[in-house]
């Protein structure tokens, strides 16, 4: 079997994006019943130098749903803007991200194999094939920030575990 570039990420993102969708939903349920100000938690880290958790959460959507539109483009930047204020706002941004992975056809993306694209940070450029930015950078980096932001949750006590993580996987049968 030959595994497409399409099935080598955008199926994985659908399984994790909605995951940190849910974790959002715990993290507002859990501000709610213990008085805690959403602000607190959005602002969470582990440790000072890392993006708080609203970022990591952005930072989500835009190594998977985002990525996918940049390659599309031909090139795409991170966002240094203020993230998100509240959980009802990264829901939305999860919920965006999700609309538009479900919309990408696998066509689009195998047809970009072999084609370039370029990330760019203020005046520094990298260059990449789309499928080497997809699996070299993209892919890592949505799972660093997914992973991020779960361990920001499970570090301030919301009962989560790796199931919540995981999504839904498939499995055979």
């Amino acid at each position: 079997m030959t595994l497409s570039l399409y099935a080598a990420t955008v199926p994985t993102f659908l399984q994790i994006v909605p995951s940190i969708g849910a974790l959002c939903d715990k993290g507002a349920a859990w501000c709610a019943e213990q008085g805690v100000p959403e602000a607190e938690l959005l602002q969470a880290r582990l440790a000072e130098d890392m993006w708080p958790f609203a970022t990591q959460v952005r930072s989500v959507w835009l190594h998977s749903a985002g990525a996918i539109e940049g390659v599309q483009k031909g090139e795409t930047s991170p966002d240094f803007s203020d993230p998100p204020a509240d959980f009802a706002s990264l829901r939305a941004g999860i919920d965006r991200a999700v609309a538009s992975l479900t919309a990408t056809s696998p066509e689009a993306i195998n047809a970009l194999v072999g084609k370039d694209t370029c990330f760019r940070i203020g005046e520094r450029r990298m260059d990449f094939l789309v499928e080497d930015y997809l699996l070299t950078f993209a892919l890592p980096n949505f799972f660093f920030h997914a992973t991020t932001a779960y361990a920001i949750l499970r570090s301030r006590g919301l009962d989560i575990g790796k199931r919540d993580f995981l999504g839904g996987m498939k499995l055979k049968g």
